[in-house]
């Protein structure tokens, strides 16, 4: 049985691609910083939860001393800011913690066993706020941690092993609390990619961006 973590998963796509897995035979971690809410959700989905914030080093290496391994990795955990990029130091800082600093330590710490075991997959939920093509958009710091992100992904994918797989996907405006309502993609649409990413076969690509399963620009 595989094993597989999902950030921020108590809630949104994180919890749908979580759902996902499970249905699949995975063995998946819901990643909360408030260790109830995770418990409820993967007590929904029938999955396990650990307690994780992302923006905080000590927390991710408590969970890595917990999970010891996994064979899948989802970067979902996110926050969205306001205002101009210059505004806020600590809204900026706070962007950078949780969707770059943080996946980076998940990584740093996950990927040497994917790499021993010789199988692994990394999914970095992103944006098209976070692509250049798109003019990063997005309030606060949020486009521009999520292109470091990309960046991040794109150069880790280059030092793996074939069979240790890191994308980065965009959901697209999902209809989640982060989303909106007036959204116009369901949170099952949104993750579909992710699940897609996080269960791709041996010859499946690598270092790459995409939506709806499709390549897209960075």
């Amino acid at each position: 049985m595989k094993t597989a973590l999902v950030t921020g998963a108590n809630r949104g796509i994180g919890l749908e691609i979580a759902k996902g897995l499970v249905s699949i035979g995975y063995r998946v971690f819901v990643g909360a910083r408030d260790l109830s809410l995770g418990k409820k959700a993967a007590n929904e989905i029938g999955a396990e939860a650990i307690e994780l914030d992302v923006g905080d080093e000590e927390s991710i290496k408590r969970a890595v001393a917990i999970l010891g391994s996994v064979d899948v990795l989802v970067n979902n955990a996110g926050i969205l800011g306001e205002g101009h990029v210059l505004d806020d130091i600590d809204e900026f800082d706070n962007s950078m913690a949780v969707m770059v600093r943080g996946p980076f330590l998940l990584m740093h710490y996950l990927l040497p066993s994917m790499i021993a075991n010789n199988f692994g997959r990394v999914v970095n939920v992103s944006s098209g706020w976070g692509a250049f093509s798109s003019g990063l958009e997005g309030p606060g710091g949020y486009g521009v941690a999520k292109a470091s992100l990309n960046a991040l992904t794109f150069s880790a994918a280059r030092d793996m092993p074939d069979n240790v797989k890191i994308n980065a996907m965009c959901p697209g405006w999902v209809r989640t609390r982060m989303g909106g309502q007036e959204a116009d993609r369901s949170i099952e649409e949104g993750a579909d990619t992710g699940i897609w990413l996080a269960t791709l076969p041996d010859d499946g690509p690598s270092g790459g961006f995409f939506r709806d399963r499709t390549p897209v620009d960075w």
